[in-house]
């Protein structure tokens, strides 16, 4: 019996460009101790706990003929040394350096002859740090099958946790004669697989119809030397090189602000958010354009038999919501932020924030990229930007001894849409990732500084309406 890749998982693989490369990444930066988080040690947790996560070590094999989706097979010649790499930066490497090299090693394509993920142990930060930079493609991590390795490394205590040795062996490939009988008998006796492998040969025509229709809209833009047209900053064509944006907040902000205005942690994430687009737009010269309203697509945790279940305990399904970034109050924008998610909490159908942070192991990483597979199936829905905003562990995490001072998870782009924003809170902080085009958003950077310009205006606001409350006048009762 041959594992066949999905009709979904395709997609990915198929629509994947230069321009777009479909995978997922997420930057962490770690205390190695007394160094006791090295390469080598990286690489002897990674054997220790491949074994549950299989797929990392499969890698894609077509059908001749194209008779059937390509299938999963172990590689042969699986090489942990090739997909766990050491990289270092000038000491003592700044913030800035290790997100320069972030935004060049996401910005290339994973090899597809073997199995789909990287990962970069990466030395030389300022004040001892290391860094890890997990790279994964969407295709390999849909949260049913396959969970991100990053949620797999980490353990609640320095001592890391005692697994049974890992006598893995790879399968022998199919060859293709094998591959050839086995999509032949599946079309003839299973309606479902011709009728994918049909689909998949309409998509791929549709899709090289496309590119070459791209192709040539951008020759004549070239030869014009117009600007394609584009619906503002937040739509345009992608290029192949992208920018990598981090910021660090604090989570006691947050949960000051909501203690202040109501609503809950990912409201005020969200108004943060609205408050530094809004803010970018203006510094920018076309302003605001008359634009009042960025919509946006924000994943969220929901109990729903009718949708995929995932092996994290809940569906993720898509909830729209449009940012007022017209809105020139800090407070008004919270509150229409806070009434858009108001109707989703009264579905009943909502998972609480906590329930997903104590999720065994780092699970952020594995719900952003169901978020990111997310986005890209409602990109047709006609949003202007993804944000996905996962609540982690509030207790420190540890990969072979080494404390985890910080999660930033770095979102992929999208056809159309050159910017994305991933939120990840742990340990009492909240990391913010922006990923831009570099070539469409050259001033992503600028981005950054509006948001923490954002989050201390709310806060200058919150203790202004503490100022003024009455003794002994009881706030609202506070929310994730």
């Amino acid at each position: 019996m041959v594992d066949r890749v999905r009709l979904r998982d395709l997609a990915f693989l198929a629509e994947e460009t230069p321009e777009a490369p479909q995978h997922n990444a997420t930057i962490e930066i770690f205390d190695p101790g007394d160094d006791q988080l090295d390469h080598a040690r990286l690489v002897e947790l990674i054997c220790d706990r491949i074994a549950f996560v299989p797929r990392y070590r499969q890698r894609l094999q077509s059908v001749p003929g194209h008779l059937a989706n390509p299938v999963w097979v172990d590689d042969e010649k699986f090489d942990v040394g090739f997909h766990v790499r050491r990289s270092a930066l000038p000491r003592p490497g700044t913030s800035a350096q290790l997100l320069e090299l972030v935004s060049r090693i996401v910005s290339r394509p994973l090899d597809r002859t073997r199995p789909l993920w990287e990962m970069y142990f990466v030395e030389g930060l300022e004040g001892g740090k290391v860094a890890l930079l997990y790279k994964t493609h969407q295709a390999l991590v849909d949260g049913v099958h396959t969970l991100d390795l990053g949620q797999l490394l980490l353990d609640p205590k320095p001592e890391p946790r005692e697994l049974d040795p890992d006598d893995w062996s790879p399968r022998r490939s199919p060859n293709p004669a094998q591959l050839l009988t086995h999509a032949v008998r599946e079309n003839l006796t299973d309606p479902a697989s011709l009728l994918d492998t049909v689909r998949t040969g309409s998509r791929a025509l549709a899709r090289t119809a496309d590119r070459r229709s791209q192709r040539a809209r951008s020759f004549m833009s070239a030869a014009t030397g117009r600007r394609p047209k584009s619906g503002g900053v937040l739509a345009g064509p992608l290029s192949q090189q992208r920018r990598i944006v981090a910021v660090q907040t604090q989570l006691v902000d947050y949960r000051r602000i909501r203690d202040a205005h109501g609503g809950t942690i990912n409201d005020v994430i969200l108004a943060t958010i609205t408050g530094a687009l809004r803010a970018w737009l203006m510094t920018r010269a076309e302003s605001l354009g008359g634009l009042r309203q960025v919509r946006a697509l924000v994943p969220v945790s929901v109990i729903d038999e009718e949708l995929e279940a995932t092996s994290l305990g809940s569906q993720i399904a898509p909830h729209f919501v449009d940012l007022p970034v017209g809105e020139p109050s800090a407070v008004v924008r919270l509150h229409q932020v806070s009434y858009s998610f108001q109707a989703h909490k009264d579905t009943g159908r909502s998972v609480a924030a906590n329930r997903i942070a104590g999720i065994a192991g780092f699970a952020p990483t594995t719900f952003h990229a169901i978020g990111s597979r997310l986005a890209a199936a409602e990109l047709r829905r006609g949003y202007q930007i993804s944000v996905t905003n996962v609540p982690g562990p509030q207790a420190p995490l540890y990969a072979a001894g080494a404390r985890m001072l910080a999660s930033y998870p770095v979102p992929p782009l999208l056809p159309g849409h050159p910017l994305a924003i991933g939120v990840t809170s742990y340990d009492g902080g909240v990391y913010y990732g922006i990923t831009a085009d570099r070539d469409w958003i050259p001033d992503a950077d600028l981005l950054g500084v509006c948001l923490r310009e954002a989050i201390d205006e709310l806060l200058d606001l919150s203790s202004a309406t503490r100022q003024r409350a009455p003794r002994g006048r009881r706030g609202p009762t506070p929310k994730r």
